[in-house]
């Protein structure tokens, strides 16, 4: 069996309203949401609010991110698209030669789109006044929030670097120290900005005194970011990709990202009968979705970039009858190399929602690298992200035979992503709601929990709490978590595998799913967080 990492008491919860994220308070402030009458979406708008203030290592309003929406009422899927956009004045390239210098660093930051994307989610969907489902986050910046496990583990590992941004250093690391877990923290520039937020809605963030501070701030470390493109941008309403498989319908995230992407290649793969043949602690089942995870990566890195930029077909990509050729290729005793090129992900947050009307929301919210830019604007305590990062550089796609990568960095582009929120539908209600963080992991993470949960019927916690493997772009062909049984790795390398072991732990996956008519929510060990519900 497949060792599982030990997972806290509050880590998994059923309900009628169920959530799940990475981050306590944010779990405990949507639940409340929805206990006041709110629905699914008042509850994720807050809990990605609350987590920006109190997980600031993965997640604030000084970043972007995609949500997957069911709309119970119209038995219906919508994506709201708020990433990163990158600014006009972009060098493109500058971003050849990364990476830049510490007094550089504002050459990173996107402008910034959770604001407007949360915005417009709550203007569509939500029950709640927006003053309602921003005070709890305005709350926690004010009165204090509590460090959490992993942020505690952050802000003691990374101290050199974090201590250098004055902002970070003053919220965090109070007496210079490296606030421990338990401590309270304020953030009363923040607080004061979420005030502002929830008093006169995004203008108040995209145009006017914190707009002025952001881009000023940037400016001063080397970036491009201007009022003109702050007032600009505009989150986008996209169809999700969707797949029938097994008598589940799948719905995900479509470019920008490419997450999504794999989940439905993979879908198309593989049958479920040959899975549970091959069972999920075999070597050759996870030799099996390793390989078609390294042909998806290869695709991303030949096709994919912002889709009002770049000409490609996403469904041809995923059709069928593509796969069933590609399928063909794919042996259980032979490995296929992937071109090396670089993927330059990093952190995110993802929660899930569900309330008693059958309404769920699967978010990803990032500002991409720990504490993103590492740049917090100097008045309003915004901590602003590094996504521009996500751009490919031209140079990593060349042993693809390409000269240009279709993810470089573009005026008004937004770099491609690896988030992949998630909903599965049956009979017409979702059966099960899922999304992750860590980069470039969120894309094989949900894809072999996904197929696990549907072919095997593996238990929600359970789920998530298991050790599972990544398809890295350098190095190995495979890492597998720490503990691996010998026995895996060597059947692994029998069949061609390099394998290796996974270099970081902060991959995290959060679900929601209906388990034996029981709606349960799972949260995953690897970043603390809780699953609650009532």
């Amino acid at each position: 069996m497949l060792a599982a990492l030990s997972a806290p008491a509050s880590a998994q919860h059923a309900g009628r309203n169920v959530v799940s994220s990475e981050n306590r308070l944010a779990a405990r402030e949507a639940l409340a949401q929805m206990q006041a009458g709110g629905n699914a979406v008042d509850a994720a708008v807050t809990a990605v609010l609350v987590a920006g203030v109190a997980s600031p290592t993965s997640s604030g309003i000084g970043g972007g991110g995609f949500a997957l929406v069911w709309d119970a009422s119209t038995k219906s899927a919508l994506v709201l698209d708020f990433r990163e956009v990158a600014p006009k004045g972009i060098d493109g390239a500058a971003f050849e030669n990364r990476p830049f210098a510490w007094d550089q660093r504002g050459k990173w930051v996107g402008v910034p789109g959770e604001v407007a994307g949360l915005y417009a989610l709550h203007k569509k969907y939500g029950k709640r006044t927006w003053k309602q489902v921003v005070e709890p986050a305005i709350r926690a910046a004010k009165k204090g929030f509590p460090v959490e496990s992993h942020l505690a583990k952050m802000l003691a590992q990374s101290a050199k670097t974090l201590m250098q941004d004055p902002g970070i250093a003053a919220v965090y690391y109070p007496n210079g120290k490296p606030a421990a877990q338990g401590n309270l923290l304020r953030n009363p520039k923040l607080a004061a900005t979420l005030e502002a937020i929830a008093e006169h809605g995004p203008e108040a963030f995209y145009e006017g005194p914190i707009a002025e501070d952001m881009v000023k701030s940037v400016r001063a470390a080397g970036g491009a970011l201007t009022l003109e493109d702050l007032k600009a941008y505009k989150p986008i309403e996209r169809k999700p990709l969707s797949a029938t498989w097994e008598g589940y319908q799948v719905y995900t995230m479509p470019p920008p990202s490419a997450g999504g992407m794999m989940l439905v290649q993979a879908l198309r793969l593989y049958k479920k009968a040959e899975l549970v043949k091959l069972g999920r602690d075999s070597g050759a089942y996870q030799h099996l979705l390793a390989e078609g995870m390294r042909a998806s990566i290869a695709d991303r890195g030949r096709y994919l970039g912002d889709p009002a930029f770049e000409k490609y077909d996403i469904e041809k990509l995923m059709s069928s009858q593509r796969m069933q050729v590609r399928r063909k290729k794919i042996s259980l005793h032979r490995t296929h190399n992937i071109p090396r090129f670089g993927l330059e992900e990093h952190g995110t947050h993802h929660l899930v929602t569900s309330d008693a009307a059958g309404n769920m929301v699967s978010l990803t919210t990032t500002v991409n690298r720990l504490f993103g830019a590492k740049l917090t604007a100097t008045n309003s305590g915004v901590q602003m992200n590094d996504e521009l990062d996500d751009f490919t550089s031209n140079k990593d796609v060349a042993a693809l035979g390409m000269k240009q990568s279709p993810n470089r960095a573009r005026p008004g582009a937004r770099p491609v992503s690896s988030m992949t929120p998630t909903i599965v539908v049956e009979h017409g209600a979702p059966v099960l709601g899922i999304g992750g963080s860590g980069g470039t992991t969120i894309a094989t993470n949900v894809t072999q929990l996904v197929l696990a949960r549907l072919a095997l019927g593996v238990d929600p916690q359970k789920l998530v709490s298991e050790r599972r493997f990544y398809v890295p772009t350098w190095k190995w062909y495979i890492a597998l978590e720490k503990g691996a049984p010998k026995s895996l790795w060597e059947d692994l390398e029998a069949r061609g595998e390099i394998v290796g072991t996974m270099p970081f732990t902060t991959s995290a996956v959060q679900l929601i799913a209906v388990d034996k008519g029981r709606k349960v929510g799972a949260a995953d060990p690897r970043k603390g967080g809780a699953a609650l519900g009532r």
